[in-house]
């Protein structure tokens, strides 16, 4: 037996004969990122919330959309979502593709103060962030990310923790392009980041805010300019 085999048998031994996977970096193409729609309450999106996540299935998101933000259509490698407000937004698109909500959710257990919730979404966005950057199912596609706007990007949320990352701003590497806000505003549902890579490089070349314009039977839905109410 070689060394390199024996190595590896003593590693699988030593382990309880469980044999951990390599991991193995990739980049996405592209990452499209935007917010949950319009909430009712805590737990549930309002009917102006809903008819937003359909129509961003049937004009921007979902398979055959009539302005699909997917290049040629291509189907998501992954649809991420965090709270119920971003899982029910995502919903209809991930029904047209036949696809799974990849959800990196944090679950409200009794006496869990609004601090420990926090930093239990710092982690989650952190590992989904990993998953992105590190899945070799993800490399050179597109990942659809539906998430709650402060952990986009939140400049008061930052200085709380200091020496972390924690907003998808930070982890990828947003702060790089002159034009990403360092705040997603509390009352703006209704934009795109557009995030694009290069083969191999985890650091993005391009950034993109694009608003979501609506047509049809969907034309009444609220289109405020950046930081504006609706």
């Amino acid at each position: 037996m070689n060394n390199r085999k024996l190595i590896t048998t003593l590693l699988i031994a030593a382990l309880g004969g469980v044999c951990l996977p390599l991991v193995a970096s990739a980049t996405p193409a592209e990452i499209i990122l935007l917010r949950h729609g319009e909430k009712m309450n805590p737990y549930a999106l309002s009917p102006v919330g809903q008819a937003r996540a359909a129509a961003l299935a049937r004009q921007y998101l979902g398979k055959n959309a009539t302005h699909s933000l997917l290049p040629a259509h291509e189907k998501p490698a992954a649809l991420m979502a965090i709270t119920l407000h971003t899982i029910e937004t995502m919903t209809p698109t991930a029904q047209s593709w036949g696809l799974p909500v990849t959800a990196f959710t944090v679950v409200p257990e009794p006496g869990l103060s609004k601090h420990q919730k926090m930093v239990q979404e710092n982690l989650r966005t952190r590992e989904a962030v990993h998953d992105i950057m590190t899945n070799p199912a993800y490399d050179q596609k597109v990942v659809v990310i539906m998430w709650e706007h402060k952990h986009i990007a939140n400049a008061k949320l930052e200085a709380q923790f200091p020496g972390q990352q924690i907003t998808f701003r930070q982890l990828l590497h947003l702060n790089k392009f002159n034009n990403v806000p360092q705040t997603w505003p509390k009352k703006t549902f209704d934009y795109f980041w557009i995030v694009r890579y290069q083969p191999g490089d985890t650091t993005p070349v391009s950034f993109s805010m694009e608003p979501e314009k609506f047509t049809g039977q969907y034309a009444r839905l609220p289109e405020n300019a950046w930081g504006k109410p609706e």
